[in-house]
């Protein structure tokens, strides 16, 4: 599994980028451009390298973490995928880039695409320093037009990209990016209720065009929970110093809620029920809410029985387990 910090390289590029630069300028930005993405306008408010610096600065970190948590859950079921080209759709900075080069060593090709000029240039600026990306290939343009003339690749990404287009282009631009993957496709969204219907949609959708599900979910069926309850998971990372100052932040610490779901071309051989939140521990036994291929759960360790008790105290929210112990559908 790998931590959901950034890479050392990326930390020391954007660090670097600090220096000199007005922290409450940059803050100011930042909260404009969050107030413009809360209210739908999408990468539009980044018009300018500090506005993309600012972002960056503040979004990199949350983004990464979530990105990385997926690809540690895909990982985990299919352990042998060794993806060798990568195709990362609206990319902004590049940072579900980095995070698939951290996880995956045998990626040799990166191809990102995104309309935002601003958002290119910061990325691949703050790839030169790297060794493995400042190769990388970095076309300009709106995502189904410049998907158009991508290569197909065997793994594609799209992180917190489907929340800024409707509803008609979410679904020309999953099919397009469907028609693009050799193996595995990723799309993750934020937390939300918003973002479960719209990956819960994607889902359905990729189903009924031959995808198989690798992660979350433990099978290809619809999904068992009702609402007002969604699926979210959630991923705890370090804020720095200047990390806080931008947000105006006073925990050392910053929890991204995020959903996403891992698509495959062949079904896996075996998935694991998930943990979807976290669980009860007490004295008597600890309960965990699961879902599995026979529905939501709650699967039960009492104390007595030692090795499921002490099995099950390790459980965390989105991890995914196979032995679940006694249960009881909700």
């Amino acid at each position: 599994m790998t931590a959901p910090d950034l890479p050392a390289e990326l930390k020391a590029a954007l660090d670097a980028r600090l220096q000199g630069l007005s922290r409450n300028d940059a803050a100011a930005r930042a909260t404009l451009i969050s107030q413009t993405y809360r209210d739908g306008g999408g990468s539009g408010a980044i018009k300018s390298a500090a506005d993309a610096l600012a972002y960056a600065l503040v979004r990199m970190p949350a983004t990464f973490a979530a990105v990385m948590a997926s690809l540690n859950a895909l990982r985990e079921i299919a352990p042998h995928f060794t993806p060798a080209s990568l195709l990362d759709v609206g990319a902004g900075p590049g940072t579900a880039t980095w995070a698939a080069a951290e996880a995956f060593s045998s990626l040799k090709s990166f191809v990102l695409l995104d309309a935002n000029t601003a958002l290119r240039a910061l990325a691949l600026d703050l790839a030169g320093g790297s060794a493995r990306l400042r190769t990388m290939t970095y076309r300009r343009g709106e995502a189904r037009a410049a998907l158009a003339d991508a290569e197909a690749a065997d793994l594609v990404v799209a992180s917190y990209v489907f929340g800024e287009i409707s509803d008609a282009e979410r679904s020309a631009l999953a099919d397009m990016m469907w028609a693009r993957t050799r193996d595995t496709l990723l799309i993750v969204e934020p937390g939300t209720p918003a973002g479960y219907a719209r990956i819960i949609a994607l889902r359905a959708q990729l189903i009924a065009s031959g995808a198989h599900v690798a992660a979350p979910c433990p099978h290809d069926g619809k999904c068992p929970l009702i609402t007002p309850d969604w699926c979210h998971f959630t991923q705890r990372l370090p804020r720095s110093r200047a990390h806080k100052q931008l947000k105006a932040a006073e925990l050392p610490y910053e929890d991204e809620k995020f959903i996403y779901v891992a698509l495959t071309r062949a079904p896996m051989a075996r998935r694991p029920a998930r943990v979807l939140a976290q669980p009860v521990v007490t004295k008597i036994a600890v309960t965990a809410k699961l879902c599995t291929n026979h529905g939501v759960v709650s699967a039960i360790a009492p104390r007595r029985d030692k090795t499921a008790y002490a099995r099950s105290r390790k459980y965390n929210w989105g991890d995914g387990v196979f032995e679940t112990g006694k249960t009881s559908t909700e």
